[in-house]
């Protein structure tokens, strides 16, 4: 392994361990950290130790982004690329399938279906060297344990041992659990036919009452017991929690309805207690094997909360992420805003917060930098920038100035605020937002109104021109897509080509 960054010597050893755990669907307000600057109601109602823990030995991102749906969001950390440049948009399942459902109005691109692929040729696919494989040319012994979702069934994508994982715990093309029950066999249920969402590696606690988030740990710790030890590690620890279908897991469950929740709220409180759970053991892991000095952990989750689905959580929809607004699948800052944590050993100030922002994308440099390898040469273009400063308080402030870009040409599904066909751009405290059935556009400054509650557009037409012609450019610079009308077969309006958002064009 070459020492590409020889000054981290004097922190650490040249190639620390990393653990980089994501939790899928885990909104902004689902733990007991707070990530605004005061506790909440929902930071008061979930019970999450380890986090904390793990937030008091390191840095908490209170502006952490991703994108508000899942594959987009795994194709960008893995590839270091924007997802309008590499174009998986939305979620992907079967080989050449979409899945954006229908709309009156729009038609939708010809995006990356298949989803990522390590080798060219595959249709429909991000051809790209994955981070796993950057990782393990430099050195690395790199295990993935959970969700995967990364191509579509019948793709290289789908099987995380062909984007350079030397072990695949329970990874397969599908973006959720068919059960978290042991009873259920994970989704393979007995006597019925095969469940394409069944999680896959587990056979041995079929029949068991081991709680899908407790077999992956358990599973995770005996790879890391029998790793190649002359290397470091990388572990992926991508949990299915708390991605639905919500079910107890009963060690939690009976503590919440005491507490006086919902059945909804306290199953899925335990969900998010036994993904902490998960992370305690983890620490609890590195630290008896004389290992916690020598590993970064990175703490992340993929996407805003699920606030649609009133089976989930009680109460009224899109509002179980407040202050922020909406969740998965909206461009407001409930659907892209994470919890993020990062603990590295001899460099991170314990205890300590960052409001700089920065977004998934990022990852990608970031991880190769903390690993001490070089950047290799990619095939992709990597737009990510790396964040390491933000952790050693060395070097420029990549968010200083910086842009940050969304596109979702696509048709989630779910109704609910922010949630359609949308393109979005943060820079410095303002956000906007444009819609491209309507032509509307809002702006936001994030910094006063963290809730997007007042649309400031009608009030800043300069700073909505500016950012809309910033955004315009840069999505037709990358070949971002945008949505097609059924009426005309033409291409919706980018952002700048709407002089009035006042008056946006009618397609009735």
């Amino acid at each position: 392994m070459s020492l590409a960054f020889p000054w981290l010597l004097s922190a650490q050893v040249s190639h620390p361990n990393i653990v980089l755990f994501l939790v899928d669907d885990m909104g902004w307000q689902d733990t007991s950290v707070p990530f605004w600057d005061q506790e909440t109601p929902f930071n008061r109602m979930f019970h999450t130790p380890n986090m904390e823990r793990l937030a008091q030995q390191g840095v908490k991102f209170t502006s952490a982004y991703a994108c508000s749906i899942s594959s987009p969001t795994r194709i960008s950390l893995f590839t270091g690329m924007n997802a309008a440049r590499h174009r998986v948009t939305n979620w992907t399942l079967h080989r050449n399938q979409e899945v954006d459902s229908k709309h009156k109005v729009l038609d939708y691109p010809q995006w990356n279906v298949n989803g990522l692929s390590p080798t060219t040729g595959v249709e429909r696919t991000c051809h790209a060297l994955p981070l796993a494989q950057a990782l393990k040319d430099g050195g690395y012994y790199t295990i993935h344990c959970g969700k995967a979702h990364f191509g579509a069934i019948g793709t290289p994508g789908e099987n995380p041992l062909n984007l350079g994982f030397d072990v695949n715990i329970a990874g397969h093309a599908c973006g959720g659990p068919g059960s978290y029950l042991g009873e259920d066999n994970y989704g393979d249920f007995p006597g019925k036919e095969k469940n394409i969402w069944a999680v896959p590696g587990l056979e041995k606690y079929h029949g068991t009452d081991v709680f899908l988030t407790e077999a992956l740990t358990r599973e995770a710790i005996a790879h890391l017991d029998n790793r190649d030890k002359k290397k470091p590690f990388f572990l992926y620890m991508s949990h299915y929690a708390v991605h639905v279908p919500v079910k107890a897991d009963k060690r939690f469950y009976q503590k919440y309805l005491d507490r006086g929740l919902d059945k909804r709220d306290a199953a899925y409180a335990t969900l998010v207690e036994g993904m902490d759970k998960s992370l305690g053991d983890l620490m609890d892991y590195l630290q008896q094997n004389k290992l916690s000095d020598n590993t970064i952990i990175i703490f992340m989750s993929d996407n805003g909360g699920l606030s649609v689905e009133p089976s989930v959580r009680s109460g009224k929809p899109n509002t179980h992420n407040w202050p922020l607004n909406s969740g998965k699948g909206s461009a407001y800052e409930g659907g892209i805003r994470e919890p993020m944590i990062v603990s590295w050993p001899g460099v991170t100030k314990a205890g300590t917060s960052c409001d700089d922002y920065l977004m998934i994308e990022d990852f990608y440099p970031t991880l190769l930098e903390m690993a001490n390898v070089d950047m290799p040469k990619t095939p992709q273009v990597i737009d990510g920038k790396s964040f390491v400063p933000l952790l050693t308080g060395k070097g420029q402030n990549p968010s200083e100035g910086r842009s940050l870009y969304w596109n979702f040409p696509n048709n989630w599904g779910p109704t609910g605020p922010g949630i359609g066909a949308t393109c979005s751009i943060r820079k410095d405290d303002w956000k906007l937002v444009y819609y491209y059935e309507t032509g509307r556009k809002e702006l936001f400054n994030i910094r006063t109104d963290i809730s997007e509650e007042r649309d400031l557009s009608a009030e800043e037409p300069e700073r909505v021109e500016k950012l809309s012609e910033e955004l315009g450019n840069y999505l037709r610079e990358v070949g971002g897509q945008r949505p097609i009308f059924k009426e005309t077969g033409k291409p919706t309006p980018w952002p700048d080509e709407i002089k009035d958002s006042n008056n946006p064009y009618s397609t009735n």
